[in-house]
């Protein structure tokens, strides 16, 4: 760890201005931070920029209450960089990611074997990339500020979902360590807000909409507003106590996003998403939850989102047709003797 704070220092110069990416929730937003911190007096300009529109209410709150800037990606010029940084993602995670050579990445998810940067630092080990960023912070003696600190802790405690989800001692242990510095009430105002009034909208057309199959529910909302209300949606769905999956699709922009969820017990999300959309778009996650996002382009043959019940037939072939593929793959032949 000493060298690898050593080598992210020697990445840059006082007078280079670092843009640091992210597709922002609170683990990425809160790995921005901290980096940003962490090259403070290192470098002249850090801006962070997401991707896209924050939209989800929780992540908007965390944004206002711990005033955390953000410049948004259609607003910032990449001309006015000399440098770039991506936390919590690699470049395949996103098209608008590929468009940028990285001098640094800091990411949790499993490696792409495309994934290249002069500063690359991937451990899918932990449960947050918050974790990391609180190692690098521990390691230079940088006291973390309350809203810093609030960030990271809250951060930890969503993406390991209060550690019900894959998570190991680092993780812990960078928890413990932020306890002491965090405004928990701030956490507990963000982890209260969940829904606006345009999302209950399609909550109900939602749930309206939605098909069981054993223990598995099946949901195709038409367009919606962003994606975050299809997350949402998939999460609720799982306090049903007959449902073990949640698989719950939309149109947003021009993809077809279907979000995945399950309750962990011996389920790979990620796989599954992978094997289902894969090879018509980006997918791919952890155990208990994923996402794919496919090009309307490549679903030429399919009518309309208005038509909510062809869709959620869609849905339901390609994951059940991959589900079935690997329940019944075929033992391999005995060997043959003379």
């Amino acid at each position: 760890m000493r060298d690898r704070l050593g080598k992210l220092y020697q990445l840059f110069d006082h007078e280079d201005s670092l843009l640091i990416l992210i597709d922002a929730d609170p683990d990425s937003i809160a790995s921005a931070l901290a980096l940003k911190r962490l090259l403070r007096g290192h470098l002249t300009t850090r801006i962070i920029s997401p991707i896209r529109p924050i939209t989800r209410p929780q992540n908007l709150t965390m944004v206002r209450l711990l005033e955390i800037p953000l410049a948004p990606f259609d607003q910032i010029r990449a001309a006015d960089f000399n440098r770039f940084a991506l936390v919590d993602s690699q470049p395949s995670h996103n098209p608008r990611f590929s468009e940028f050579s990285y001098d640094l990445i800091i990411d949790h998810h499993p490696l792409n074997a495309h994934t290249q940067a002069p500063f690359l630092d991937i451990r899918p080990e932990y449960g947050s990339n918050s974790t990391i960023l609180t190692e690098y912070l521990r390691l230079a003696k940088i006291k973390p500020s309350l809203k810093l600190a609030t960030a990271l802790y809250y951060a930890i405690k969503t993406d390991t979902r209060n550690f019900e989800r894959s998570s190991n001692e680092a993780d812990m242990r960078a928890f413990h360590f932020l306890f002491r510095y965090t405004r928990h009430a701030l956490v507990r105002r963000i982890e209260s807000t969940e829904l606006s009034l345009e999302m209950l909208e399609y909550f109900k057309q939602g749930l309206n909409a939605c098909k069981r199959l054993n223990d598995r529910m099946y949901c195709f909302v038409g367009r919606a507003p962003n994606p975050d209300i299809l997350v949402i949606l998939a999460e609720f769905l799982l306090r049903v106590v007959e449902i073990g999956w949640s698989f719950v699709g939309g149109v947003y922009q021009d993809n077809l996003i279907v979000i995945f969820r399950n309750d962990g017990i011996r389920k790979q999300a990620g796989k599954l998403a992978t094997r289902a959309f894969g090879k018509l778009g980006s997918a791919g996650g952890h155990a208990s939850s994923a996402r794919a996002e496919i090009p309307l382009a490549q679903l030429p043959s399919l009518p309309k989102p208005e038509r909510l019940e062809v869709w959620r037939q869609f849905l339901i072939d390609r994951i059940e047709g991959n589900w079935r593929l690997k329940k019944t793959r075929p033992a391999a032949p005995a060997p043959q003797t003379e």
